[in-house]
């Protein structure tokens, strides 16, 4: 792929004090149906969530709640759109195993529910255009990775765009069918978000966690990068 920039709006950065955003990027790989030993990640993961927290105190705890408090402050209602990472954490606690889906979307979820962090992948084989996390204009367009109706964000929603094409509403709440992982991905991006009471240094090693799990199951090569207000921009492409 060619060169292309991925930044964060600095409105972002000021609203949001404390947040960063890792980015994790693969490249040359092999994705494919995750093998035993990564479904026993996964499995591991999800019981782990269930030592942290109940079902009745989901909400309280510091790594949903402080998601919750995002969403409220660019208008979504966090008991209608819950972050990725609370919709996960209360699947777990009823004990729903998340389906396999593959080596490369596993490795994501497994990522997220160690650490209660939302980290969100997305292919890049097709990637055109600049990305960007930035407040909706509400002009941008976006399906559902589960539907075909196409529709658009609301104005100051938080939004994952390329170019005007949405891949993420709401910051980490729903992905777009474009750039989904699937067995004929082979590049990929990882966002792996921190907001207080993450810090800085806990999102680096999460995102080394998930290069290397990156490498481990589907070869290849990665590097990351962390989108901050000293860093708001990287160039992203081949490793």
């Amino acid at each position: 792929m060619s060169k292309l920039s991925y930044s964060i709006a600095g409105e972002l950065f000021a609203k949001y004090p404390g947040y960063v955003r890792g980015v994790v990027l693969g490249y040359e790989l092999e994705n494919c149906p995750s093998p035993d030993e990564l479904i026993e990640l996964l499995r591991e993961a999800e019981a782990s969530v269930r030592t942290r927290m109940s079902i009745e105190n989901v909400a309280e705890h510091p790594r949903i709640k402080s998601w919750r408090e995002a969403y409220r402050a660019f208008g979504a209602k966090p008991s209608e759109f819950r972050s990725s990472i609370e919709a996960m954490s209360r699947r777990a606690l009823r004990n729903e195993p998340l389906p396999s889906i593959n080596a490369l979307v596993d490795i994501g979820n497994v990522a997220s529910l160690r650490h209660l962090v939302p980290v969100g992948g997305h292919a890049l084989d097709d990637v055109k255009q600049d990305l960007a996390l930035r407040p909706a204009v509400g002009d941008e367009v976006f399906i559902p990775f589960d539907s075909d109706e196409c529709e658009s964000p609301l104005s100051g929603e938080i939004i994952f765009v390329e170019g005007k094409t949405v891949l993420t509403r709401r910051w980490t709440w729903r992905q777009a069918r474009h750039t989904l992982t699937l067995l004929s991905t082979h590049a990929i991006e990882f966002n792996v978000d921190g907001l207080p009471p993450v810090e800085r240094a806990e999102v680096e090693q999460i995102c080394v966690e998930v290069g290397e799990m990156i490498h481990r199951f589907c070869g290849g090569r990665w590097r990351y990068d962390v989108l901050s207000p000293d860093q708001p921009s990287i160039e992203i492409g081949e490793v």
